[in-house]
């Protein structure tokens, strides 16, 4: 019987593999223009007093008015920053792989939203841990100082679970996440209710669409997981499901559970004795999974369907069941 099981999986993948090429050669097929990154996080620093306030034209999203050329000026001398700035340098000598992964980025974009229009991609140095790659609808603005890798010397003493999602690796599975939660491409809903069903499927959704728009990231970078972490999911699925449906919590609308599953945290809190073995956000996870059962058993639902399909509607066709 476990061969059988095997081999059916292994059919299913070639199946999956087939239908994803094809789907990928028409994507290779889309035209559109170069890429090219704008390193603002060297211009902003070299820049001559004079040339600012044409630069400042430029990027205008990104120098709010409210703080004045001679602050933005003098802003650049602080010795942090500067510190940040000559480390982004020695991480990020060039941007080259980053350039072709971001066109190809948004390449599949083009494919799922014809309307898209490429936006301009810049580079900057921020000492704000909390901001992320952003896109605006125009813009598409990486702070590469908060992906400088999970060593790095700037986030000794920080949490090891944030300090993992501080990694080159994130930049796109960041922008990704941006893109859905932004302007007209904010269609992914799901959250229609409080439960803790309608989380998971809300994440989950989240993380198929960058199975869809960066498939080649591998699966622990698009949640942001080491290569241990995501085994551990994996290896505990089946156990983690029935916690949840023998505790009754799916339609839950208790207030703690999204701090206990979908949250970023040291671990998820299922209330077992593997809890402080297990990754934070499973709740993600799991709703990722529940969300790629659903497409496998609905092949003829479109992604825009599917991201503003609602979570109980998704769960219940999902026909998810994980493998013990």
């Amino acid at each position: 019987m476990r061969k059988f099981v095997v081999f059916f999986a292994l059919a299913l993948a070639v199946v999956s593999c087939g239908k994803k090429s094809k789907e990928e050669k028409e994507i290779e097929e889309v035209k559109i223009p170069e890429v090219k990154i704008e390193r603002l996080d060297r211009d902003y620093f070299t820049v001559k007093p004079a040339d600012f306030p044409k630069m400042r034209q430029r990027f205008a999203d990104l120098f709010p008015a409210s703080t004045s050329d001679a602050e933005w000026l003098s802003r650049r001398n602080e010795p942090f920053l500067k510190e940040l700035q000559a480390e982004v340098q020695k991480v990020y000598p060039d941007l080259d792989t980053l350039q072709t992964n971001t066109r190809e980025l948004f390449k599949h974009i083009k494919y799922y939203y014809p309307k898209f229009n490429i936006p301009q991609v810049v580079t900057l140095v921020n000492d704000n841990l909390e901001y992320k790659a952003m896109y605006n609808g125009k813009t598409v603005a990486i702070p590469l100082s908060i992906y400088l890798g999970r060593g790095n010397k700037y986030y000794q003493g920080l949490d090891t679970y944030r300090t993992q999602m501080y990694d080159p690796t994130q930049i796109l599975p960041d922008v990704v996440e941006s893109f859905a939660t932004t302007g007209m491409y904010a269609q992914i809903s799901g959250l229609t209710d409080k439960t803790l069903l309608s989380y998971m499927i809300y994440f989950g959704k989240m993380q198929y669409l960058k199975d869809r728009l960066i498939p080649n990231v591998p699966d622990y970078d698009k949640i942001g997981y080491t290569k241990l972490q995501l085994q551990w999911a994996f290896e505990n699925e089946a156990i983690m499901w029935s916690t949840l449906l023998e505790k009754q919590l799916l339609y839950s609308t208790e207030p703690q559970l999204p701090r206990r599953f979908i949250n970023p945290a040291p671990f998820t809190r299922f209330g077992l004795d593997i809890d402080t073995d297990s990754p934070g956000r499973l709740g993600q996870w799991i709703g990722w999974q529940i969300v790629r059962s659903f497409m496998e058993n609905n092949k003829d639902v479109t992604l825009q369907q599917l991201l503003a399909m609602d979570a109980k509607t998704i769960f219940e066709k999902s026909k998810y069941k994980p493998k013990k």
